[in-house]
């Protein structure tokens, strides 16, 4: 079966700060983004130049439109999530990616398999991508991509770096 996932903002933004976006590409047969994320992103070109870097993507599938389900609308989350847990629930076996908490805490309410960044780069140190999980979370620290110290090591347990 391949593997399929629809992605956020926050995940492909720091992805790109870091340089490691074609991980994505790597670890799964299909990477799509909603609309509403690639215009949200796009807005925020003038804040960081790697942004664009978005549209030399090829690999990047636009997502298919699916409303918005009520059982989502209810968790007043931006127009991003809501879109990435709309293609979620609407496209079998995709997995979301996702950073935002309330957006992880309803895709594990609908039932969606979820991941973050971090589990994204776990998953690459695991599949012999990246050397180790604890260089690129430096990175986004140092970028200012607010990570927990609790995350980090679990993070770094996950990828057996503790």
């Amino acid at each position: 079966m391949a593997e399929r996932v629809v992605i956020n903002a926050s995940p492909m933004i720091a992805l790109l700060a870091i340089g490691q976006e074609g991980l994505l590409t790597m670890l799964f047969d299909e990477v799509l983004i909603p609309d509403a994320v690639r215009e949200e992103i796009e807005a925020g070109r003038s804040k960081d130049a790697n942004v664009l870097r978005l549209a030399t993507l090829t690999w990047l599938g636009s997502a298919p439109a699916a409303p918005v389900p009520e059982s989502v609308q209810g968790w007043g989350l931006g127009r991003g999530e809501s879109s990435v847990l709309a293609v979620a629930a609407a496209e079998t076996g995709c997995r979301a990616i996702l950073d935002d908490l309330a957006a992880r805490r309803c895709a594990r309410f609908l039932g969606l398999t979820v991941m973050g960044t971090g589990k994204v780069l776990v998953l690459a140190k695991q599949r012999g991508l990246i050397a180790s999980v604890r260089d690129p979370i430096d990175r986004l620290t140092a970028r200012g991509f607010r990570l927990s110290e609790r995350l980090i090591a679990k993070l770094l347990n996950d990828a057996g770096e503790v």
